[in-house]
């Protein structure tokens, strides 16, 4: 889940980066470009996105198709999609520090939590590759900067009903479905802004925090239900034998006379 957090963090990075960057070409190729490079360069993985539509004349972005793959030796072609990503940009903000997204909306993102009988996942995969190379992608992103590193106050982060798969099928389960409650974060930067970079550590520790409380909640209720059906099927198992027992001793009853 850290990882969703961690591209979200990306998309607002390279807003600001666009941003700063605006004479310098296309900016709808450009934000998918470094999308795509950031995202290599911090997972190791073939990070894709299908189009970028920045309209700061109307103060407003989409960001669609975003796959951040899983690594090798996991099922699932992707750890998480975010098929919709719109920002409500602060035109009046735009010459003024900080630069002010009104809003960031996330739209039915889907995570794929997978559990290996070992103990590993690929989430954990996922998190030791990024936390191995965040510092770094970092530094290199402020050295190739021809300038200061644009400050970003964002008001509020929706992730709006994020699919979450959970496969335990290795413990002998199976793949379980929810659909988590919206998450919510606000004021991100307060009002003198952070610079991108730093923006970054607020949204991933707020989301990671509220993403994993719903996780665990929902992980709780599986193996509540799972060691629910054990116990019933005990208790069945125990009256069917009581039953045996009880018609034994009247058959016995009739043999004998008693």
């Amino acid at each position: 889940m850290k990882i969703l957090a961690t591209f979200l963090v990306v998309v607002l990075i390279l807003l600001g980066g666009s941003l700063w960057f605006l004479a310098n070409g296309s900016l709808n190729d450009f934000v998918k470009t470094q999308i795509e490079s950031v995202g290599l360069n911090i997972t190791e993985q073939q990070v894709k996105v299908s189009s970028v539509d920045i309209a700061l004349t109307e103060g407003s972005g989409t960001i669609k198709g975003l796959k951040i793959p899983n690594p090798s030796g996991y099922d699932y072609p992707n750890a998480f999609t975010l098929a919709e990503t719109t920002l409500d940009i602060n035109l009046s903000s735009l010459t003024k520090t900080p630069i002010v997204i009104d809003a960031v909306i996330i739209k039915a993102p889907q995570a794929f939590v997978q559990l290996k009988e070992n103990g590993d996942s690929n989430i954990q995969d996922l998190l030791d590759i990024i936390n191995k190379n965040i510092g770094t992608s970092t530094q290199k992103d402020k050295t190739a900067s021809t300038g200061a590193e644009p400050k970003i106050s964002v008001s509020k982060v929706i992730l709006e009903n994020t699919n979450l798969t959970v496969d335990l099928t290795a413990f002998g389960n199976k793949a379980h479905q929810v659909t988590l409650p919206n998450i919510n974060l606000t004021n991100i930067g307060g009002p003198e802004g952070l610079p991108a970079s730093e923006l970054g550590s607020d949204i991933v520790k707020e989301a990671l925090s509220m993403i994993w409380k719903e996780a665990k909640k929902e992980q709780k209720n599986i193996l509540k239900d799972k060691l629910k059906d054990k116990l019933t099927e005990k208790l069945n198992d125990e009256e069917l034998q009581n039953k045996v027992k009880d018609k034994a001793k009247k058959e016995l009853g009739k043999l004998f006379g008693n």
